[in-house]
């Protein structure tokens, strides 16, 4: 009789023991980089901007980066981790005739200042006209579920509480020309994941739930980015956002036909007066 009690007590404290577990794994945590706070750190370099039409250089010199984790805390996703993804998101620009190259910066180079006199700095540094700056925001979420695994042990059964796991990440690359400080565009990307585990395995679980939402949500804003990029060029011809010029033997390019389908157009139609 003694000894079943025994048994029933350890049972009790074994699942007590778990459920403690779980709730200090059950919890909520974020990462994140601003754009804003790493453009604009103070009051200073939040006075109005006055407004310039950008002058792009065919074909474009490009710098693709990380923004850095706010108030410098750590970074939600390693430097190598960070490589691998921005090489994704370079292939989206890439296919591009009227951009030159695109270099890879490491935030680590992002991180020694603030605002566009270090945008500036860096891209004299790596020698682009043009910064697409990658900034982040993912939530991670451990909540108890009401369902449970049973685990049959020689001494009986255990009931270990299962944990829903959610990660939400949400991703954003702002395009800016240097000289001129303005963004000629932007593309966002998203991604939820859920899965469940046992409270043990809950860290494991959300670190490789956490770089893949980061691979999905890096993937749906390559998409937007495709999408902005021809909106871009459409732009650049009815509304007159930025002006080309056209770097010395270079005589192709995209954004290019633009210009020369407007003064194309205006030829033949001089034409066409003239011999009316």
């Amino acid at each position: 009789m003694k000894f079943k009690l025994m048994m029933v007590v350890l049972s009790v404290f074994a699942i007590s023991a778990c459920s403690s577990l779980l709730m200090s794994n059950g919890n909520k945590g974020a990462i994140s980089s601003s754009l804003m706070e790493f453009l604009y750190p103070d009051e200073t370099s939040r006075a109005e901007h006055v407004a310039e039409i950008p002058t792009l250089t065919l074909p474009v010199k490009v710098g693709l980066a990380f923004v850095p984790s706010t108030n410098w805390a750590r970074d939600g996703i390693n430097s190598s981790q960070q490589i691998a993804l921005l090489e994704n998101v370079k292939k989206s620009f890439m296919q591009y005739d009227f951009i030159n190259n695109i270099e890879i910066i490491p935030s680590d180079y992002l991180k020694g200042g603030q605002g566009f006199e270090t945008l500036e700095q860096v891209s004299r540094l790596y020698d682009v006209d043009v910064m697409a700056l990658v900034s982040y925001d993912q939530v991670t979420q451990s909540t108890e579920k009401k369902a449970a695994l049973l685990y049959w042990t020689i001494v009986g059964m255990y009931v270990i509480p299962a944990n829903e796991n959610s990660v939400q990440t949400f991703v954003d690359t702002a395009v800016f020309d240097v000289k001129s400080r303005k963004m000629l565009f932007r593309a966002p990307g998203i991604s939820k994941l859920e899965e469940s585990s046992t409270a043990i395995k809950i860290d494991a679980v959300l670190a490789e739930k956490s770089i893949e939402g980061f691979t999905l949500a890096v993937d749906d804003m390559n998409k937007n980015l495709d999408a902005e990029l021809s909106r871009f060029r459409t732009r650049v011809k009815e509304e007159n956002v930025a002006k080309i010029e056209r770097r010395a033997g270079y005589s192709g390019g995209s954004l290019a036909y633009f210009g020369l389908l407007v003064l194309g157009a205006t030829m033949v139609l001089r034409r066409k007066y003239s011999a009316a």
